[in-house]
């Protein structure tokens, strides 16, 4: 089946930004001149998948605003001849189609992967953690489609962390698959370990924010027993999958910014400034002023 919709959750409370998140989505936390979350959907439109489903929650508002047309805007836009900014605002609306979901209480990705299921349907689908921009000629989730086209199965994003991070992480115990289209990068994954001590961690091959899932996963989540606040945790989720089918872990190519981290934000802001055409030469020459 040909993977038609992507699933970005968007109902976290964006605690790690506060006080800038108390009253706007941290997802809507711009890197130089788009919000964090329009660099996944734009990842998702340009791996041809035609429909994004948001799986929101209070005070999410502006997401949904941000993908709808704005017809007072775009007038004022034309009527000042600024017709270039007007002309980009309308491919925002026109990118993709767009459903929305309310996940009632954060409990969990897991849950809120739940939550879509009805949009979803029966069918294998993606999904994408805004938090995660990653940067390469082809897209990370264009690269998974191809393993999941050939495999059938589902497809995670890892990617190798210094030992010494592991805890920050879920990490996976897997064992290497030969394959000739991208050797040395694709794992059947054996197990998964959420935030391990690096003397307990089986390996760095870190879970990154991108994931291709069969529609088992609907009731390997329903399976899982919820922790700590009455969550449920998409890597228990993924546990109880790996009993019943395999699940593969994909080393992507590509930059991957850690956008939901202050420090990995202000990186992502800074390397994404450098190499845009109409601000690098300008923005590297302040850079290098600077006495530090």
């Amino acid at each position: 089946m040909r993977i038609r919709k992507a699933v970005l959750p968007v109902a976290g409370l964006g605690t790690r930004f506060l006080p800038a998140t108390k009253a706007q989505p941290k997802e809507m936390l711009p890197i130089v001149d788009k919000p964090l979350v329009q660099y996944a959907v734009e990842e998702v439109a340009a791996s041809g998948i035609p429909m994004v489903v948001f799986v929101t929650g209070r005070g999410k508002q502006a997401i949904e605003n941000h993908f709808d047309l704005s017809a007072e805007l775009e007038q004022e836009l034309a009527g000042r001849g600024k017709e270039d900014l007007r002309r980009q605002l309308r491919k925002i609306s026109s990118m993709l189609r767009f459903a929305y979901v309310r996940q009632q209480t954060p409990k969990g990705l897991g849950d809120a992967i739940l939550t879509s299921r009805n949009l979803v349907e029966n069918e294998p689908f993606a999904v994408l953690l805004s938090d995660d921009i990653i940067v390469n000629e082809v897209p990370c989730l264009k690269q998974m489609m191809k393993i999941y086209y050939r495999t059938g199965h589902s497809v995670i994003a890892i990617q190798r962390v210094p030992r010494n991070s592991v805890s920050s992480y879920g990490i996976i115990r897997g064992r290497q698959v030969q394959d000739k289209e991208c050797p040395g990068r694709l794992y059947r994954i054996e197990d998964m370990i959420e935030k391990p001590s690096p003397a307990d961690a089986p390996s760095n091959l870190a879970v990154i924010g991108r994931y291709i899932l069969t529609p088992a996963i609907w009731k390997a989540l329903s399976n899982v027993v919820p922790g700590a606040g009455g969550e449920i945790q998409l890597t228990d989720g993924l546990k109880n999958l790996l009993a019943t089918e395999p699940v593969y872990g994909y080393v992507f190519e590509g930059k991957r910014y850690d956008a939901g981290d202050k420090l990995g934000f202000l990186q992502a802001t800074v390397e994404i400034a450098l190499a845009r055409p109409d601000l690098g030469k300008a923005f590297r020459k302040y850079l290098r002023s600077l006495k530090i």
